[in-house]
């Protein structure tokens, strides 16, 4: 998702460019650390936040219907919560002026395509096991105040990850994720990645598969504890990292393009809150263990059992997230059944 620094209220870290801007202003505003009388303008704001002009544009707008900054007689906007009769305030916008902290970054400086391309694919990886929904590309861009060329590649990228899909007649579609899917999916993956794995594992030091093993053990003494970021850990570290060598790009591809499946692990510990269970840890161990020890073989066949088992729990989870509420859609996601 989109990051802010600490600046940026609980409520607003997902919140598109233009809703980071706004909420670092607005803080700096209210709290009396931008001083009353400042001017603000497009152009010298889009510089110090690094973006364009749109969501800087976008800001604006609504710090000035919420009554904290007012149009004057010139250019941009005038800092004025208090609506008083002040005399406007132009010298070149910084930090320091703005009452920002200068170590800090304003806002995610990861190119754009990045923050689009995560954002909507956190957003769809979750949604996609409660239906099936049509993404419009004109609502994102202004969702996240950014060009539809911007957007598109993001999206394409996430076709080829399989989480998207593109109609002849021009939609994007996403979901839904059945239990037929995911038995396919599953299927394929225990043809593939231990095959994968017999080709990757000479490529795997010592201190990263012992890397992997410490975070297994610490997963282990606490596993109902386990945070949504360790439990991602856990499944990128055998699932990706050990078959990141992969010389065959096709398979890789294949492989890549059939894990959606883990979204549905990912959204169950997210949505109860209960962690890893036992049976996958120790799994991952027999996998782990069996490649320090130099059996690969013993290593692929690990690995072929503990995705067979998982997507039996996998099954099991779909039909309990079926029963959840929906998760709040953005703007620019619509059901369609």
């Amino acid at each position: 998702m989109l990051v802010a620094d600490d600046l940026v209220t609980e409520e607003s870290r997902s919140a598109p460019r233009y809703g980071l801007i706004r909420s670092a202003l607005r803080d700096a505003i209210l709290q009396g650390r931008a001083a009353p009388g400042l001017v603000l303008l497009e152009a010298p704001l889009a510089e110090l936040f690094a973006t364009s002009r749109v969501p800087v544009r976008q800001a604006l707008a609504l710090l000035c219907e919420e009554g904290l900054v007012r149009r004057f007689e010139g250019r941009g906007y005038l800092i004025n919560p208090q609506g008083l009769d002040l005399p406007p305030v132009r010298v070149t916008l910084t930090r320091q002026l703005l009452g920002l902290e200068s170590g800090e970054e304003l806002i995610d400086l990861r190119p754009l395509s990045e923050r689009v391309y995560d954002e909507i694919a956190t957003c769809v990886s979750t949604v996609m096991v409660f239906g099936h929904y049509r993404l419009d590309e004109h609502a994102s861009a202004e969702h996240f105040g950014v060009s539809r060329s911007v957007v598109r590649e993001a999206l394409m990228r996430l076709r080829d990850r399989g989480l998207v899909e593109k109609e002849p007649y021009g939609q994007w579609l996403a979901g839904p994720l059945t239990a037929r899917e995911i038995t396919d999916d599953y299927e394929l993956r225990a043809l593939l990645e231990p095959q994968a794995l017999q080709q990757t594992a000479s490529g795997l030091s010592r201190e990263t598969l012992l890397g992997m093993l410490d975070h297994i053990n610490q997963l282990q003494q606490a596993p109902t504890q386990a945070t949504a970021a360790g439990v991602e850990k856990l499944e990128q570290d055998l699932h990706v990292c050990c078959l990141a060598g992969l010389r065959n790009r096709k398979m890789a591809a294949l492989i890549q393009l059939y894990q959606s499946p883990m979204n549905v692990s990912r959204i169950f510990n997210d949505a109860l809150g209960l962690g890893v269970d036992e049976a996958t840890l120790v799994e991952h161990r027999l996998v782990i263990e069996s490649l320090l020890h130099g059996n690969v073989d013993s290593a692929a066949l690990s690995l072929r059992d503990h995705l067979l088992r998982a997507r039996e729990r996998t099954l099991q989870r779909l039909k309990v997230l079926s029963v959840l509420p929906e998760p709040e859609l953005p703007p620019y996601l619509t059901r369609l059944s």
